[in-house]
């Protein structure tokens, strides 16, 4: 057993077919607009402005009708007009395999009941870290900001599992390291698959295809993702007081080996298990 999507879980039992999950996947995508592109849908806003609000995103954590509000382009009862036709709109998978006809309601109850049941061990509610760790906080607002920013920047759903306290990370195919320093003292590092690298190209770059682009722009874009995070952190952990200045950023890759904690390092992992079942680890190299 491991932590898995519904969609996964419906796999291994063998209750749909890949290519209805394909469908419905696709059904899903387009019914469940996220909050901009049903703003945009609505005719609230322009594509500028959708883009305005999207940049502005990446340098504060704010949810995109905040930040809408917040730069004056949306009023409060316009985001909430929004949120009304999200809510009201949205579909699950589930329903999406019903729809189609790959599953009945029957079906769909039965299958549910006992996803809940196998996924019920790996549930986790919040982000916790182990105990005996210094400045708990900052590697909460650490982990939970990666989890919002991959969503938000590279569009990938995400489902956190347990933290650990581990002995290496990898190897990965790449991992971006961005080392800190300040009251807290260390190094963030995002291990991803090419996959996930592909991913957040496509959204750093704002293309549709990045097939004619270097491995050296790939990575860059992996360490501009996490440049964006690490920044985030740094405005986060200032309000509570803490320092969390950031150094340039690096890679480091499969070939190396993994990347290995060096004296004074504890390494705190969350491992991040995404919609496709392509993993991604975020893992902090803290000192002290």
């Amino acid at each position: 057993m491991a932590v898995k999507f519904f969609g996964q879980f419906l796999l291994e039992q063998r209750a749909v077919k890949q290519e209805d999950l394909l469908k419905a996947i696709e059904l899903q995508e387009t019914t469940n607009l996220k909050f901009g592109a049903t703003a945009l849908a609505m005719g609230l806003i322009s594509l500028t402005a959708f883009e305005r609000v999207h940049d502005a995103q990446r340098l504060e954590d704010l949810k995109f009708g905040d930040m809408a509000i917040k730069l004056g382009i949306l009023t409060e009862e316009q985001v909430n007009q929004v949120l009304i036709r999200q809510k009201n709109n949205h579909l699950y998978i589930g329903e999406a395999l019903v729809r189609i006809g790959a599953l009945s309601s029957e079906e769909l109850k039965h299958y549910l009941d006992a996803f809940k049941e196998d996924q019920a061990p790996y549930v986790v509610d919040r982000i916790v870290v182990p105990a005996g760790l210094p400045h708990p906080q900052v590697w909460e607002i650490c982990a939970d900001l990666t989890f919002k920013l991959l969503l938000r920047v590279a569009g990938l759903s995400t489902r956190p599992s347990v933290s650990q306290i581990s002995d290496t990370l990898g190897p990965v195919f790449l991992v971006a390291v961005m080392p800190f320093k300040g009251t807290v003292q260390g190094r963030y590092a995002l291990g991803v698959t090419e996959a996930t690298r592909l991913a957040i190209a496509k959204a750093i770059l704002k293309e549709d295809s990045v097939d004619g682009e270097s491995e050296e722009v790939l990575n860059d874009t992996v360490l501009e993702f996490v440049n964006i995070v690490c920044g985030n952190i740094a405005a986060k952990a200032a309000q509570l007081g803490v320092s969390f200045e950031i150094d340039p950023p690096y890679t480091h890759f499969a070939s190396a080996g993994p990347l290995a904690a060096v004296a004074g390092e504890r390494i705190l992992t969350f491992p991040i298990h995404v919609a496709d079942g392509d993993p991604i680890c975020l893992a902090l190299f803290i000192h002290g």
